[in-house]
């Protein structure tokens, strides 16, 4: 005979007690206190949006009870679901001593099934008055203390559950995330692209300049990196013939946690046979606006005090044009990698000796020029050097067709003209791996099946990749990555 096994609940104190019991005796008089399917007629805000005409009609809604107001023979309390928040009105007379007793005797995050009448009260208050009560599942913890003001970051972000329980308004950003991608899925579809899959599980941590996390395979006992970006399979599927695609999936890089940083973030890359960069800024364009329009109903928004326009079209600015205004220095006069060191280095940086000219810009775009660009701005040709997926300028080979949006000093998107020349790119490969033995962690690895099928063939191709994280930041006026991400990394910790 296998002994009983007993689960001991975490941090077990009085109410958890009580509400245990209550889950015992109402197993032992043969109830469920985790019952069975309920067969909803409306959701609560159909409740609210019709109720000219469901008043006086018998409706069946289930939710969260939030709140309860016992008053001897009659009850009052709300409860909530996905869609909103509605009061409920039970009386002995109408439920009968027994259902009533369930009523009174609930607690609150308690999930309950009502069928009746809906009506409103004296005070005007919508309300559905209690025929039957049904309870659905028992809460044998109590939602936190103060929870209607939870404010605890560590708690909201660790038990995000809590969190959109108690904080309304963190479930609208959530929603408002998905009708983003939602509204860009439409208009990619709208425009023939394809959505694809690409796998998570790669040999090579290819497509961007970021340090991969390693796993193993044990059956067929291989290294494998979760992928950093989507770039290199879509430029594949584009070898193989589709026009159009895009895709939308989390990336993971070993780095930082900041309030702009998360080591699984949401990406989506897209690419266009016969386009170029340009074609990608149009995209970016009405990307960025359509999702505002959507979730903001305007796309003159305000980001953490700050009014930002996004409607179309946006600044463009050359990245030596940038520095040149903000610094003051003319980076088209500075020949060497040593004259690129010394600047930055003067400018109070601090800069590797062997940095070269691409490097030392890069850092000093970083510090000087991005924090300023506060409007919708592309800031473009970048150095070949710190761009080794794109395409070389036909007019200044030192430089590339590439563009960064920036929106709020922040980097949204990334995008190329792509480099579609075998033998070129076989040898920003081996830059980029004498960089990194060197030591440069971040530096590209070597793709050989990426450069076999370009020398198979790909056409000229516009590519872009955005950032869904940051988009739906800025759309909610939220100051953290955390807050539009539902389960943030985060430090292990015992509840």
């Amino acid at each position: 005979m296998e002994k009983e096994v007993k689960h001991q609940p975490v941090a077990a104190n009085e109410q958890f007690e009580q509400r245990l019991a209550k889950m015992n005796s109402l197993i032992e008089k043969g109830e469920n206190p985790y019952g069975e399917r309920f067969d909803r007629t409306h959701r609560i805000l159909e409740i609210t949006e019709r109720f000219e005409e469901l008043e006086n009609n018998r409706v069946k809604i289930a939710g969260r009870l939030i709140s309860k107001r016992d008053q001897g023979k009659a009850c009052f309390g709300n409860i909530v679901d996905q869609t909103g928040n509605v009061q409920i009105y039970g009386k002995i007379d109408v439920l009968g001593n027994e259902s009533f007793e369930r009523l009174v005797s609930s607690d609150l995050g308690d999930f309950v099934g009502i069928t009746g009448l809906v009506f409103r009260t004296k005070r005007g208050q919508i309300t559905v008055q209690i025929e039957e009560f049904q309870l659905l599942t028992k809460a044998l913890r109590p939602l936190p203390e103060k929870w209607h003001g939870l404010k605890d970051t560590d708690i909201r972000y660790r038990q995000r559950y809590l969190d959109l329980i108690a904080n309304p308004e963190v479930k609208e950003t959530f929603l408002k995330r998905s009708k983003v991608i939602s509204t860009i899925r439409q208009i990619l579809d709208e425009q023939d692209f394809l959505e694809v899959e690409t796998p998570v599980l790669s040999g090579v941590a290819g497509g961007g300049h970021a340090r991969p996390f390693n796993t193993h395979h044990n059956t067929l006992d291989l290294d494998l990196t979760l992928r950093i970006a989507l770039e290199l399979y879509h430029k594949r599927l584009i070898v193989g013939g589709f026009d159009r695609i895009y895709e939308i999936g989390r990336c993971f890089r070993n780095e930082g946690i900041s309030t702009r940083h998360n080591p699984e973030f949401t990406m989506i890359e897209m690419y266009q046979s016969y386009a170029d960069y340009e074609i990608m800024m149009e995209l970016a364009e009405k990307l960025v606006a359509a999702a505002a329009r959507a979730v903001c109903q305007t796309t003159q928004i305000t980001y953490q005090g700050v009014a930002i326009d996004l409607e179309p079209p946006y600044q463009r600015l050359s990245i030596t044009e940038a520095i040149k205004n903000y610094t003051g220095i003319d980076w088209l006069t500075i020949d060497s990698d040593a004259a690129a060191v010394a600047v930055g280095k003067s400018l109070g940086l601090k800069i590797d000796d062997q940095a070269t000219k691409g490097m030392v810009l890069d850092e000093i775009c970083s510090e000087f020029v991005e924090p300023k660009l506060i409007q919708p701005t592309f800031l473009i040709d970048y150095p070949v050097e710190i761009s080794p997926l794109a395409k070389k300028k036909s007019d200044n080979p030192e430089l590339t067709d590439r563009f960064e949006l920036f929106i709020y000093g922040r980097e949204l998107a990334n995008a190329f003209s792509e480099l579609n020349d075998p033998v070129d790119q076989r040898k920003r490969f081996l830059e980029q791996a004498l960089e990194k033995a060197k030591g440069n962690e971040d530096a590209m690895v070597w793709d050989e099946d990426f450069l076999i099928a370009l020398e198979h063939g790909m056409p000229p191709t516009g590519g872009m990749g955005m950032g869904i994280d940051r988009l739906v930041m800025l759309l909610t006026d939220a100051a953290s990555i955390r807050d539009v991400i539902l389960f943030p990394l985060m430090r292990p910790t015992s509840f």
